[in-house]
């Protein structure tokens, strides 16, 4: 199967940055578009960023222009590099692929979540 795995949250300063990577790993033959959301205490989970396949991005607006969405396809890999980190940007983030595996000679496609990775700013 697949597993998708965050890492890189932390604790960091009003104004500071973070970088988050995502790593899917597993009998995978295609990774699609791949996403970031976040998850505030009691609020609902939201789209952050989305990257496709080709490279193509869109961001919520409340992040445009301080954070950036990109992938390693050799590695499976998805990044979010955040700057000018504001305390609204407090919660859990994570990771999400549209993934295709091959696997006994059966095609599926499926949607992907890892299993986040907390994200603390402070004043």
């Amino acid at each position: 199967q697949v597993q998708v795995v965050e890492s890189g949250g932390g604790l960091v300063q009003a104004g500071g940055s973070l970088r988050l990577s995502c790593a899917a790993s597993g009998t995978i033959l295609s990774i699609h578009s791949l996403r970031w959301y976040r998850q505030a205490p009691g609020a609902q989970r939201d789209l952050v960023a989305t990257i496709t396949r080709g490279g193509d991005t869109n961001y919520a607006d409340s992040v445009k222009g301080r954070f950036t969405i990109s992938r390693d396809n050799t590695k499976n890999q998805v990044y979010l590099q955040m700057n000018s980190l504001k305390p609204e940007d407090t919660a859990v983030y994570h990771c999400n692929a549209d993934v295709t595996t091959y696997s006994s000679s059966v095609y599926d496609s499926r949607t992907y979540w890892g299993q986040g990775t907390q994200v603390t700013v402070e004043e």
